[in-house]
């Protein structure tokens, strides 16, 4: 389905509204990298922050959860499982010596509401055990509450589902989801990563576009239209379970199947790092939101005081609403284009002692125009990244949970002895910052900024 575009005003949505939060969210450094905001069906708004575009996917983190659970739904609907059907009756032969009896009762309801009885987060002891058998990892644990009864969010409890929707259709998940739900929205080119035995994790590593994010959010909001099981939106969306009690704090106003409830009457799909689709049933509204950020909370925040208003047509127009959505960019390093040290240090390589980001070595060519192109050596091989407006390929160990990702790279001279390099993964949230300091035939490498779920500053190292 083709979403139409309109005005925002035409929809009753204040485009001043919309710029207000662009704004907000901007000034507080929040890292959005897209947004596109639907209005009774028609894309009001829309915008990416360079050098992130509309056509590149973007992991989505947890937000792939809330596929995985309609994968389960359409399941459901087909027959191939029930809600109540116990966990352990898809796996007999992964099953611990004994089973107890919170084990014996957990059911595919529990894994969905993230209502295992684990009282931990299952997935470290989970995804890490050496032979790559994932449910016998998971069934192995123990469960230490009733199943249905408490609340601990659980990424393995959503592979699990994977798993069952696997085992019993025949299909991998996104081979089943691409005839029933990703075809009809027009998503194509998804990937789904895998576990080691080749089953799609679920409740992570899908990459769709931020487009292909708001067809989803639409659907829900249109109770599934006729490619959702009658009644599965509202069973899915709906408060399963109590995740806390502070009702300020958008993770604590219940959960449903794979859906957090939010604040306003609305709910959404979320993953780390700032992946939303947040569906407004009030407003006839969905939003959809790439970013790479910490502060989540603070993203709704903004949500809430400038979007949520602009929907009711609060907030005033904005005539420039639509050329500012289409120069948005991420902040670059600003400095000279070239220094005098450039000349001296460009061609040489310099060579590092044993760090923690593996480093080996760095030869570094320096133009005129600010470009630059690099060469690293770490324990994995070698790397060769070029600035400026091409895209190339590239990772570094601590960016590599696969191998390599697209990256774009833009550098400034932005001081005599220092080049800062601003580097854009424009399939992921990271968008971290690699400053070199020369001086004294050494160099010093300075890495900043997301870099996954790992701390944002790494130890300095120096190079000879």
């Amino acid at each position: 389905m083709k979403l139409q575009r309109r005005t925002p005003e035409a929809q009753g949505v204040s485009s001043g509204g919309i710029l207000a939060f662009v704004e907000a969210v901007e000034a507080a450094g929040l890292g959005l990298h897209s947004l596109m905001l639907l209005r009774h069906g028609h894309v009001v708004a829309e915008g990416w922050w360079a050098p992130y575009r509309p056509e590149l996917p973007h992991v989505l983190y947890s937000l792939s959860k809330s596929f995985a659970s309609t994968a389960a739904g359409l399941a459901i609907a087909e027959g191939h499982f029930t809600l109540d059907d116990t966990v352990i009756s898809f796996f007999p032969d992964d099953l611990p010596e004994t089973v107890r009896e919170n084990l014996a009762a957990m059911r595919v309801r529990d894994l969905l509401a993230m209502a295992t009885g684990h009282l931990e987060d299952a997935t470290g002891a989970t995804v890490t055990v050496p032979d790559g058998n994932w449910p016998r990892a998971f069934l192995a644990l123990p469960v230490e509450k009733t199943p249905g009864t408490h609340f601990v969010y659980n990424s393995a409890a959503t592979y699990m589902v994977a798993a069952i929707v696997e085992k019993t259709t025949g299909e991998g998940l996104l081979s089943y989801l691409t005839p029933r739900l990703l075809a009809p929205l027009g998503i194509v080119g998804a990937h789904w990563d895998t576990c080691p035995r080749g089953v799609a994790v679920g409740g992570w590593g899908l990459h769709i576009r931020t487009e292909d994010i708001a067809q989803f959010g639409q659907l829900y909001l249109e109770k599934g239209r006729n490619l959702l099981p009658p009644g599965w939106v509202e069973e899915a969306t709906r408060k399963h379970i109590n995740n806390g009690d502070n009702p300020d704090n958008d993770w604590n106003q219940g959960y449903g199947f794979q859906f957090w409830r939010c604040r306003h009457g609305a709910y959404r799909g979320d993953g780390a790092f700032g992946q939303y689709c947040i569906v407004f049933p009030e407003q006839d509204a969905v939003l959809a939101m790439t970013s790479g950020t910490d502060d989540m909370q603070g993203i709704l925040n903004q949500v809430w005081s400038h979007l949520l208003p602009a929907l009711s047509g609060e907030g005033g127009t904005a005539p420039n609403l639509e050329a500012r959505l289409a120069n948005l960019a991420l902040p670059q390093p600003m400095g000279a284009a070239s220094a005098p040290v450039a000349v001296s240090v460009s061609g040489r390589t310099f060579h590092f002692p044993k760090n923690e980001l593996g480093l080996e070595s760095l030869t570094a060519v320096f133009d005129d125009d600010g470009s630059a192109q690099l060469t690293l050596a770490d324990s994995r091989g070698t790397h060769t990244l070029t600035t400026g407006e091409g895209t190339t390929t590239f990772a570094l160990d601590h960016l590599a949970w696969r191998a390599e990702h697209p990256v774009v790279g833009v550098g400034a001279w932005t001081d005599p002895q220092t080049y800062t390099l601003k580097l854009s993964y424009i399939e992921t949230p990271f968008t971290p910052t690699v400053t070199l300091r020369f001086a004294d035939d050494t160099v010093t490498v300075d890495l900043r900024g997301k870099m996954g779920f790992g701390p944002s500053e790494r130890p300095v190292v120096v190079g000879q």
